[in-house]
């Protein structure tokens, strides 16, 4: 599995910045506290050391200390037959994903939105399974034409027949969670087995400001009692949900977030949690909260600094954008926002190619993306400096006015040099752009010709007979 390394130094904050967050943060948990709803939850946090009344709740700097030193540094997730995916163990290595199922569709053949159906889902899982820089799938729960009672149970199902990789999800209520951590246990042999190399992740946020609903909580419950790694991500929108500036933000969000791994290592030390955060924009103008506002991906990079200083990994989000179709717009904003989720401390990045201000996923946007991240990757590799880079022989042996092409030394590296498949170097170009017809021709292949591989017969057996349950 292809996995993007980054070689740059790049920050938004430093150390001053971010220790002054982190201050403040522990002011607003210790002296101020947090709304959190779930009895059992309550009465965890009032054992483990917080103060509680009623259901404002106090976290003293010693026990969000003694959290922090339970919670995993590391990460590994794995494919659905049990290898190793995504290996969060440096700042270095970013992964990206996609949606398996949305509110909308864009239609690649017509660049026009429509409602999504579960027939999408296996197309967008053929995508995802081979695009080289598609190492997670998002199932979301959001198809027409499912009974929206078990949506996120169906949808999470037909992803897991028709995709080979990680997959991340979330849940419509509280009880479909346990519901679909059962049966991605039958997949990995047990719910031991399922920890120990667990190919899901679980999708969940509190709801700003400073509040955990009993949805939160008790997904956050769950997920930590089965040790399924859980991403803790505030949506908050800045002028809206939280304040205005970007440092407020930050704060209000890490502040949340550290409530969120509290409960988790309240329930179960050792359970993992992914740090994640969204600031962004409350568009003054539109009321909508934006996915391109580059104030909102600054905050996301700037957030990714912060889980580095917990030694936490993070879940960005780029690849997405306000407009409805594929035009200059989305391209001008997904490729901003990979440029900056590389050159950031995320590890893992969720979103790509959702379009609309979150409420479509387009599949030819997927695929331009998937080169945009090879072409950023070539630069964000940073430089190698050495005997063999220098080639100070070859230029001494080429000398004053000759060339390089007979060189055995550029016969040995010229293939270092990234390639585009769809970006156009031709010596002469057509008049008008033909990238979205070469795409969409990728696409068609792609779906015409990629077999995902399927599950075992038994397992497939036992996981089409609990599908019944849903009809």
């Amino acid at each position: 599995m292809e996995t993007t390394q980054r070689n740059i130094e790049f920050n938004v904050l430093n150390k001053n910045k971010i220790e002054t967050i982190h201050e403040k943060s522990m002011d607003l948990l210790e002296n101020f506290g947090m709304r959190i709803v779930g009895a059992r939850t309550i009465d965890l946090l009032k054992k483990y050391g917080c103060t509680v009344d009623g259901d404002m709740v106090k976290f003293p700097k010693a026990v969000v200390d003694k959290a922090l030193n339970t919670i995993p540094k590391e990460l590994t997730l794995y494919t659905r037959d049990g290898k190793p995916n995504m290996v969060i163990n440096s700042k270095n290595n970013v992964y990206f994903g996609t949606h398996s199922d949305q509110l909308e569709i864009l239609d690649h053949k017509t660049n026009m939105a429509r409602p999504y159906l579960k027939a999408d889902i296996k197309n967008m899982c053929k995508l995802g399974s081979y695009l080289s820089n598609i190492s997670f799938i998002l199932s979301v729960g959001m198809c027409a034409d499912v009974d929206p009672l078990v949506q996120s149970q169906v949808t999470f199902i037909e992803t897991l027949k028709n995709f080979d990789k990680t997959i991340n999800f979330s849940t419509n209520d509280i009880e479909s969670l346990q519901e679909i951590i059962d049966i991605a246990a039958v997949v990995a042999g047990g719910h031991k087995e399922l920890a120990e190399k667990p190919f899901i992740f679980n999708y969940c946020e509190p709801i700003p400001p400073l509040t955990h609903p009993i949805e939160s909580t008790e997904k956050l419950f769950i997920s930590a009692t089965n040790k399924i790694p859980v991403v803790y991500m505030p949506y908050s929108m800045m002028g809206g949900t939280s304040p205005i500036t970007i440092a407020g933000a930050l704060t209000q969000n890490n502040a949340e977030i550290l409530a969120g791994v509290v409960i988790t290592q309240a329930v179960n030390e050792g359970a993992p949690l992914i740090y994640g955060s969204m600031p962004t924009v409350f568009d003054m103008q539109t009321t909508i909260g934006s996915y391109g506002a580059p104030e909102f991906h600054k905050s996301v990079a700037a957030a990714s600094e912060l889980a580095d200083y917990y030694n936490l990994p993070f879940y960005g989000t780029a690849g997405c954008s306000d407009a409805k179709t594929i035009d200059p717009q989305s391209v001008a904003e997904v490729q901003m926002e990979l440029f900056s989720s590389i050159l950031s401390k995320a590890n893992i990045v969720h979103d790509i190619g959702v379009l609309d201000h979150c409420n479509s996923v387009a599949p030819a946007m997927v695929v331009l993306a998937n080169e945009m991240i090879n072409e950023l990757s070539a630069y964000s590799s940073g430089v190698e400096v050495n005997e063999e880079t220098l080639a100070m022989d070859v230029i001494k042996g080429v000398g004053h006015g000759g060339h390089y092409l007979n060189e055995m030394h550029t016969l040995s590296n010229f293939r270092s040099v990234w390639y585009p498949e769809f970006f156009k170097r031709r010596m002469v170009n057509p008049d008008q752009s033909d990238i979205l017809e070469m795409v969409n021709a990728k696409i068609d292949t792609i779906l015409e010709t990629h077999e995902v591989p399927p599950l075992e017969a038994s397992i497939l057996a036992e996981i089409e007979k609990i599908e019944k349950n849903y009809q």
